[in-house]
């Protein structure tokens, strides 16, 4: 018995009657009613949006830009949106209104737009009050849990357009700012030049001005020294003024009598002199009479001495009689009288002049006393100016010292000020050019470099996104899963009418690989039209579109062999359970094949699930081949499945060899197969 003989029995027996056909004809259709209805339906769900009822609220109130310009950018956003016509929009009133629809189901979720929403976007342009503007999205899972995730990327994207439109205009307001910076830094550059020549001129005024300082501060030393010696010299006036005003007060109480004593003086003066006179009138009268009684007595005596001697006798007689004369009591009172005389005639010539001054005293004191008592005023007002002038003087003084002080410090803030001038001239000249040097770093763009760097400030990254292989719809993205997962599923039904072996093969005396191959042949068929079918109608009447499509449809046939070699392998090894171990496959695939999110996502366990099972190789070989991706990896995928095919027949094979041999449970089997 060959294995084409086999398989041909095993088809005629399936077919020979009309239920047998139409039992393999839905087998054959379960994929399309797994994999193409259900693409069918969710080919392009993102498409049919509109048909959604969605709440729209604007309450936003608008503002004005700082440039004066009116925005109502709540009214924009809902234009947008409704004219997009991504949702069936439905303006609605009152925020309340909208969570009221969205909690009845009326509406499938509601954006709404706060009043403060234009205000918020325009805030940046003042640093202490700038806020985010908000968009309010009300949705309710119990509606539909995927429609929160697509509000997101409306949402999502209704931002990034209108932040980037406000963007482009606050970058607008930014770079013009820019350009204002730059006219106004020219200016600031001239004025610090300005500023640098009106330094450099301070710098040189200063200079001059500690050298006054300098002189003024030795000058104020000097003036110091000099009024401390005027300060002296007053207060000596104010003593010397004070004896002056004493003395000449004693004297005008001393002057008082004067003029009568003078003319006392004057008569008692005049008296003495005439007093005296007398007196040396008889003085001289007692020398005549003395001259004359001594020249009668020499007479005598040289009378007789002639008389009675010689001549030379009477000669020395003479001569002793004037020696004794001279030294005589009476020659020394001669003289004495004679000398009193001539002291009384001078005192009597003096008393006649005093008598005579005494005279004139008399008649002069009266002025000198008017004098003495107007010097005596005098005196008393030039104390009085003195201890004036002594107290000016003094304060004087003090001013002269703090004129000095101050000197000294008006000298050293001079020395300070033409340092610090100097530094300043030097650092005004350095901000001057700085500031020059500034002016011309800083941006100066025109309108129209402005309109494109604002785009770019706006939007700052741009993705260029180059796709090496792109789905054309929601549809397409999800082909390869179910186009996978409607095959397993279809020849797993199959089992459910179909015999894994049958029991004429297994009593005759053929090997036991070709009662194995005998036996999946007729499921490789089927499978094999059931992948050509769902091939053709979700190319055809779905319009996949695939980049290879008579690869894709190799390639099922590929995916169709190893599937059913391994669920034929499976049942036919472990008979009724064997399908429970075939639903676990398809369940463990489900969730480790990748067909939705990626396999790297899963938990760890069922990575080990995606290397080991083949329907995760078959999903990615089939989005190379629908979506043009590169198809070195589809020869290794197809070596892959080869060997699965293997595996399945050699667990088939092993079935027939232990089948063969015929026990009680096999009569009379626990569970039917």
């Amino acid at each position: 018995m060959t294995v084409l003989r086999l398989a041909r029995s095993e088809l005629k027996r399936m077919t020979g009657g009309l239920l047998p056909k139409l039992t393999i004809l839905a087998l054959i259709m379960v994929p399309l009613l797994y994999g193409a209805v259900y693409l069918y339906a969710n080919w392009n769900p993102y498409g049919n949006l509109d048909q959604i009822d969605a709440a729209l609220v604007v309450e936003d109130t608008g503002a004005t830009s700082s440039d004066g310009t009116q925005l109502q950018a709540g009214k924009d956003v809902a234009d947008g949106l409704i004219n997009g016509r991504v949702f069936n929009w439905k303006p609605v009133t009152t925020a309340a209104e909208a969570d009221e629809g969205v909690s009845s189901g009326k509406y499938a979720f509601a954006l709404k737009i706060p009043k403060d929403f234009s205000t918020n976007l325009v805030s940046p342009g003042s640093f202490d009050s700038a806020s985010q503007a908000m968009l309010n999205v009300t949705t309710n899972d119990a509606n539909n849990y995927l429609l929160s995730t697509i509000v997101d990327k409306l949402t999502t994207s209704v931002h990034s357009t209108v932040a980037k439109e406000v963007g482009e205009e606050t970058a607008n307001q930014l770079l013009t700012g820019f350009g204002t910076i730059h006219a106004q830094m020219l200016k600031a550059g001239d004025g610090a030049g300005q500023l640098a020549d009106g330094v450099a001129t301070l710098r040189d005024g200063a200079g001059t001005l500690h050298a006054g300082t300098t002189e003024l501060s030795t000058g104020a030393s000097e003036l110091y020294d000099g009024q401390l010696k005027l300060r002296d010299g007053a207060n000596q006036l104010t003593d010397g003024a004070g004896q002056l005003s004493s003395g000449l007060t004693v004297l005008k109480d001393k002057t008082a009598t004067l003029p009568t004593d003078a003319q006392t003086l004057a008569n008692g003066a005049a008296s003495v002199a005439a007093g005296n006179a007398q007196l040396n009138t008889k003085i001289q009268n007692v020398v005549t009479q003395l001259d004359a009684a001594d020249q009668g007595l020499r007479a005598q005596v040289e009378t007789a001495a002639l008389a009675t001697l010689t001549p030379e006798e009477a000669a020395k007689v003479m001569q002793a009689f004037d020696d004794a004369a001279a030294s005589s009591p009476v020659a020394s009172a001669k003289t004495t009288i004679q000398a009193d005389a001539a002291q009384i005639q001078q005192l009597a010539d003096g008393s006649a002049a005093v008598s005579v001054g005494a005279a004139q005293l008399a008649t002069a004191t009266p002025a000198l006393k008017d004098a003495v008592s107007q010097a005596s005023g005098g005196a008393d007002q030039l104390h009085t100016g003195a201890a004036t002038l002594a107290t000016g003087q003094q304060a004087a003084l003090d001013g002269a010292g703090r004129l000095a002080d101050g000197a000294q410090t008006v000298d050293a803030g001079a020395g300070q000020l033409e340092t610090g001038a100097g530094t300043a001239a030097d650092g005004s000249r350095t901000l001057a050019d700085e500031i020059a040097r500034g002016a011309g770093q800083v941006p100066n763009p025109d309108n129209a470099q402005k309109d494109s760097l604002s785009q770019v400030i706006a939007d700052p990254v741009a993705v260029s996104n180059v796709s090496q292989a792109k789905a054309d719809s929601y549809g397409a993205g999800l082909a390869p899963f179910f186009l996978t997962l409607a095959l397993w599923i279809g020849i797993f039904m199959l089992v459910q009418a179909m015999r894994p072996i049958t029991q004429r093969a297994l009593a005759s005396n053929a090997p036991a690989w070709k009662i194995a191959v005998g036996g999946w042949l007729p499921f490789l068929a089927v499978s094999a039209v059931q992948a050509t079918l769902l091939t053709l109608v979700v190319n055809l009447a779905l319009g996949l579109n695939p980049a290879h499509p008579v690869l894709m449809w190799l390639f099922m046939l590929a995916a169709a062999m190893a599937f059913s070699a391994i669920i034929q392998g499976v049942v036919a090894l472990l008979g009724s359970p064997g399908k429970l171990v075939v639903l676990i496959l398809l369940v463990l695939q489900l969730v480790s094949s990748g067909g939705t999110f990626p396999w790297q996502t899963t938990p760890q366990p069922l990575h080990v699930v995606h290397e080991v099972l083949p329907m995760g190789y078959v999903v990615t070989g089939m989005r190379h081949l629908i979506y043009g991706a590169d198809l070195s990896m589809i020869v290794p995928t197809v070596l892959g499945l080869l060997g699965y095919t293997l595996l399945g027949a050699a667990m088939s094979t092993f079935a027939v060899r232990k089948h063969k041999y015929w026990t009680l449970k096999t009569l009379k089997p626990e569970i039917a197969v």
